[in-house]
């Protein structure tokens, strides 16, 4: 009797033992699923660049009875156009033709019968232009042979890499300093940088009131190059303490 008490007395100790451990272990372990606390913060950098080369849609478009005669005119014209191009250093290269379309356009007299048709001819070439120098000779010579169209001029940097390459230091810079203020606008602390991201905003957008207009003669059509910005933006992403 006095061994199975002495067993049973030893049994007791060890389960209140186990039973007082166990809920120690459990406040002890952290949660397998504990989320990751963390911040974003956003940057941007731009860099301002003077326009090296000019885009410009020229077209010539002519109409006539006879769709022959519409078609060789228009030919003679366009030849012209191309010719004055390259007289004033534009290669061969850089004069693209971008549209050529012949629509028959029927005519109506007031009192809505049909009298005829008359076939329109257009030829449009996408020019460019890399002396924006001669770009007001270029569109004042180039009307003057027979272009009567011109659309869109544009204006783009040759080689944008290295700007590209300044924005988006500035932009990660931006973004670490906003990092910064925000963790301690927040009163916590930035830990480890989790991730980067860099992006352009697509296009270099233009700059009208920037620097960089050209001189030209008071006949020449007025061109200005403005200025055009290269934008990065940045995300960093860091975990806080």
């Amino acid at each position: 009797m006095k061994r199975s008490f002495a067993v049973l007395m030893i049994t007791a100790v060890l389960a209140l033992a186990l039973g007082a451990c166990a809920p120690l272990a459990s406040v002890a372990a952290p949660a397998a699923n504990a989320p990751v606390r963390q911040m974003t913060a956003n940057g941007v950098g731009e860099v301002y660049l003077t326009p090296d080369l000019a885009y410009v849609s020229i077209g010539v478009q002519n109409q006539s009875p006879n769709v022959a005669t519409a078609l060789r005119e228009n030919n003679q014209q366009a030849q012209a156009v191309a010719d004055a191009l390259k007289e004033l250093g534009v290669e061969g290269k850089d004069i693209q033709t971008s549209s050529f379309n012949i629509f028959p356009m029927q005519q109506y007299s007031p009192t809505g019968e049909m009298t005829g048709v008359v076939y329109q001819v257009n030829n449009t070439v996408y020019v460019t232009v890399r002396s924006l120098q001669v770009l007001p000779e270029l569109l004042d010579k180039v009307v003057s042979v027979g272009a009567n169209t011109i659309n869109g001029i544009s204006f783009d940097v040759a080689d944008k890499s290295a700007a590209v390459s300044e924005a988006r230091k500035l932009a990660i810079a931006n973004a670490k300093a906003n990092a910064v203020e925000l963790a301690g606008a927040a009163g916590v602390e930035l830990g480890d940088l989790m991730s980067l991201n860099s992006y352009t905003s697509g296009a270099p957008i233009p700059v009208f009131e920037g620097k960089g207009g050209m001189a030209m003669d008071a006949a020449a059509p007025p061109v200005s190059a403005g200025q055009l910005m290269i934008t990065v933006n940045a995300d960093l992403t860091y975990t806080i303490r």
